[in-house]
């Protein structure tokens, strides 16, 4: 990287692509009140798409106004049930909520990120990806939900593609770094086309 970058998330799989792809990186998470910022959005009328990105926004700014002359890349992934936001599990029992109310159905993932720089954005794409939930048997929901806990309380929706959760789908529309929570490819095509990397 020919300017210096820096993740505005502590999520350890966003870090991992980043890492895998190459790329040389600070992490600084940032805090924000997610659950305000929502709350005000879904007052307003703004829809699932729009939430994400702005999310992902108020991440890259918060850390790009201390860090100006970085890169900050800023993500936020939402999912989407029928125009409901899902938001990450806060106890096994919503866990097994949200895994009931989508089983059988379609919902969207849309993965956002937002690239600042002097505390103004460059670059922001949402990537999107429909998910096709198979028929869960309650049993099956609860028994999952148990054994995945740890992991799937740090998911929106309950579930991990890359671990058991991708038994719990019968079809994935959609580029699967957006279903990890980062627009990978698009990402990487902006910071080569800006000649912050080679190839």
């Amino acid at each position: 990287m020919a300017t210096k970058l820096i993740l505005a998330s502590g999520s350890e799989i966003r870090a991992e692509l980043l890492r895998n792809a190459g790329l040389d990186f600070d992490i600084i998470p940032a805090r924000i009140d997610e659950d305000m910022i929502k709350m005000s959005l879904k007052a307003e009328g703004a829809h699932s798409r729009d939430l994400a990105d702005a999310l992902a926004e108020f991440k890259a700014r918060k850390i790009s106004e201390k860090h100006r002359d970085a890169l900050v890349l800023g993500c936020d992934q939402v999912a989407d049930l029928g125009g409901e936001v899902l938001s990450k599990p806060a106890s096994p029992v919503e866990a097994i909520s949200q895994l009931t109310d989508m089983s059988g159905k379609t919902h969207r993932l849309l993965s956002a990120a937002v690239l600042y720089q002097e505390g103004k954005p460059l670059w922001r794409h949402v990537g999107l990806v429909r998910m096709k939930m198979r028929d869960l048997s309650a049993d099956y929901i609860r028994d999952y939900v148990d054994r995945n806990w740890d992991s799937i309380r740090h998911s929106v929706g309950a579930y991990k593609l890359e671990e058991e959760g991708v038994r719990l789908f019968s079809k994935v529309e959609g580029d699967y770094f957006n279903v990890l929570g980062l627009p990978l490819t698009e990402l990487l095509s902006y910071l080569i086309e800006r000649g912050e990397l080679d190839i």
